[in-house]
């Protein structure tokens, strides 16, 4: 029995280490598949770079430089220095924008603006002129023009009226009152603006204000004009005339003496309106430009030629 149980042990043996070696060997599969497997997945490098390198549209392409930008300005000759200055301030402040200025009597520039030219700012020297091309107008309006944009109108400033003398003053003239009395004897010349200028247009009402009678006084040699207050201010400078009326501005560019200044009761307020165009070329520069005026900077360069600002951004 012993000898049967030892048989039995030693077959069961046997046969279990012949199922062992038949059995399939276990494979490395590290071994056999390629290194990638064993690496971790890396994210594209198109991904990489989207995600890094990309940058906005903005910094990958310049925004272009904005088309420059020229505003026609159109303005009364007394404001030329200033306005030429005040340009100046404003282009450096502003890359790109230049100007196109048209100084001139304001009664030329409304003439101008009317038959059709092309006008960004208009900035006159007298209402009338203004009210003339604003249908909203109280008055002056008289040809029922509608070439201004009126809510972009306010007034600017003021300026005053002035009895200048050339050098020296040669013929000793002491006021208004002093001229009033020596047209009346002949013994003066005085140079005036035309009478579609707000220069002579102020000086004929200071002429009304002492009874003065202009064309008796023109035709006698006592009055010579000038188209603009510029041309008044040569003649005067030039030594041609004996005294001028022009703006107390022009006589300050000029270095010309101011023996008077007119009272309100003379000739009124000297008032400058200024606006946009409806049809301007360049509306949205000219209505930034207007509200420039307004600011600290334009209102100390008008202040320090003797215009009193009235406006304030």
């Amino acid at each position: 029995m012993k000898k049967l149980l030892a048989v039995l042990l030693a077959l069961t043996l046997v046969l279990s280490m012949a199922a062992c070696a038949s059995a399939p060997a276990k494979t490395d599969k590290s071994a056999d598949q390629p290194q990638t497997d064993a690496q971790p997945a890396q994210t594209p490098a198109s991904d990489e770079k989207t995600a890094a390198d990309e940058k906005p549209a903005a910094d990958e392409k310049p925004a272009a430089d904005e088309k420059p930008v020229e505003l026609i300005v159109f303005a009364a000759a007394s404001l030329t220095e200033t306005l030429n200055a005040i340009a100046e301030t404003y282009s450096a402040e502003n890359p790109g924008v230049t100007f196109s200025f048209n100084f001139d009597s304001s009664g030329t520039l409304k003439t101008q603006i009317q038959e059709g030219a092309d006008c960004d700012v208009f900035i006159s020297a007298g209402q009338k002129q203004m009210n003339a091309l604003d249908a909203e107008a109280e008055k002056d309006n008289d040809e029922g023009l509608d070439i201004v944009d009126h809510a972009t109108r306010f007034d600017i400033l003021e300026n005053k009226v002035a009895l200048v003398v050339p050098e020296g003053n040669p013929k000793k003239i002491i006021d208004f009152n002093d001229l009033a009395e020596r047209l009346k004897s002949g013994e003066i010349l005085l140079s005036m603006g035309n009478s579609d200028v707000p220069v002579g247009q102020y000086t004929q009402k200071i002429l009304a204000y002492y009874e003065l009678d202009e064309e008796a006084l023109a035709k006698d040699g006592c009055i010579t004009y000038g188209t603009n207050v510029k041309e008044v201010t040569s003649q005067v400078s030039e030594g041609a005339v004996d005294c001028g009326v022009i703006y107390k501005t022009d006589a300050f560019s000029a270095g010309l003496a101011v023996v008077d200044e007119a009272t309100k009761e003379m000739c009124g307020q000297v008032v400058y309106p200024a606006v946009a165009m409806k049809n301007a070329p360049q509306a949205e520069g000219a209505k930034l430009f207007l509200e420039f005026l307004k600011g600290s900077e334009a209102s100390k360069c008008f202040s320090e030629v003797g215009f009193t600002p009235l406006a304030t951004a």
